[in-house]
């Protein structure tokens, strides 16, 4: 796209926005500083590198799909991330999962990883700027190969899922340390039962006391975070999930620990966006992963679609950006996987950067008044503001591909790397 044009179009954007009060420099400073963590498991199709060419096993995951192309090393994990982080403005992070470690061909098993088999990722991470997060991986493995782990009844089986959280949050704090920046550790289960059980307080119960035991070792916020990740149901946990949103918010307010909201992880007619405000007051923060879920947690490429227009524009109301954690969550193996790291990613930007070009002072006159006609009348005009041209900016100032020409960048990256992965 030809700059000279890009930023005649800047011009008249900025003009029109500032007719509304909107500054639209302020945003894009704003939106420079939104870092999104995009999640290491799209490249290899939640794959790893424990048992390589193995695949998911057990824990009520599903990826659909066979593009060619996949990452099957971690050198080549690495040059895809690469090659997306170059296509998305801004300065980002990413969310490794457990699984991913360096172990040097070796059989190490969950309860026994360390920091050095990240070593590898946190001298990466720094050569290309990036931060990291950080995942415990309780799925994918023969210890939940009945469904259940922090929550098992056995005693053995719960013991050897709380060691692995346990070493995985003190990896978090190492990679913190580190990289000189808050690592957040995410902890999802796949826990629950396809039939309705009899004894739903049991599990529950037992989940409350492996976290107790988990969550007793604290560690400097500056080093690493904690966020527990519910879920409404999953493959295999159709009637009953343990570790539901209710459980969690419960546990981790108690805690002063975040919930992670997962756009897949609740019923389709939910509104997680409203769900923001009914937390934050009682939170040190939330965490987000962002999915399109379609008819099921689905894990589709996140698009720029009202759900994420909606969480975006509530974490910008609620003046909650330095409280929020924002990560990406799909796995779609139909398609580009490097490209569908940069849909995303490129599409929540898009749904911050319209958040912060709403004509708030405005609209919150509007409301003061009782005046609902002039609220609804302004956000209905706002929707056809340039807000397109004033994203070609960011782009380019960021020395990034606007418009749609980083698709002939994944062209051409696909034609010679991807297509010649067996």
């Amino acid at each position: 796209m030809n700059p000279g044009r890009i930023e005649r179009a800047y011009k008249i954007a900025q003009e029109l926005y500032a007719d509304h009060g909107v500054d639209t420099d302020k945003a894009l400073k704003k939106l420079t500083d939104i870092s999104i963590s995009l999640h290491c498991w799209q490249g290899d199709d939640v794959g790893g590198f424990e048992r390589p060419g193995a695949g998911l096993t057990d824990g009520g995951l599903q990826v659909t799909g066979s593009h060619p192309g996949k990452a099957r090393t971690i050198d080549e994990l690495r040059a895809d991330l690469h090659r997306a982080f170059s296509l998305i403005p801004g300065a980002h992070r990413l969310n490794l999962h457990a699984m991913y470690g360096e172990f040097g061909g070796k059989k190490v098993d969950r309860d026994e990883i360390g920091a050095d088999h990240f070593r590898g990722w946190v001298d990466w991470a720094k050569r290309e700027k990036l931060k990291l997060d950080f995942n415990a991986t309780c799925f994918s493995h023969p210890q939940a190969a009945d469904g259940f782990t922090l929550s098992h009844r056995e005693k053995a089986i719960r013991k050897f899922w709380i060691d692995h959280v346990m070493r995985c949050r003190k990896v978090s704090a190492f990679i913190g340390r580190e990289m000189k920046s808050a690592c957040l550790h995410n902890l999802w289960i796949p826990d629950g039962s396809k039939e309705v059980p009899v004894d739903r307080l049991a599990h529950r119960t037992l989940l409350k006391e492996s976290l107790d035991e988990i969550y007793a070792v604290d560690y400097s916020p500056a080093q690493m975070k904690d966020s527990l990740e519910s879920k409404l149901f999953g493959i295999g946990s159709e009637a009953f999930v343990v570790g539901s949103h209710e459980f969690y918010l419960g546990y981790a307010l108690s805690k002063n620990k975040m919930v992670c909201l997962d756009l897949g992880h609740f019923h389709p007619t939910e509104s997680i966006a409203d769900k923001i405000s009914g937390i934050l007051p009682f939170a040190p923060g939330l965490a987000f992963h962002l999915s399109r879920g379609i008819r099921w947690d689905s894990d589709h490429v996140v698009t720029f679609n009202d759900d994420i227009q909606a969480v975006a524009e509530e974490i910008v109301r609620c003046r909650a950006l330095d409280r929020s954690h924002i990560a990406l969550d799909y796995f779609d193996a139909s398609l580009n996987r490097v490209g569908a790291w940069v849909i995303g990613a490129r599409a929540t930007l898009k749904a911050f950067l319209c958040a912060l070009l709403l004509p708030e002072e405005k609209l919150r006159a509007f409301e003061k008044a009782g005046d609902n006609f002039g609220r609804l009348s302004l956000r209905e005009e706002a929707k056809s503001l340039p807000w397109g041209a004033v994203w070609d900016q960011h782009c380019f100032r960021a020395d990034v591909p606007p418009g749609s020409d980083w698709l002939d960048e994944i062209s051409r990256y696909e034609r010679e790397v991807l297509s010649r992965r067996p």
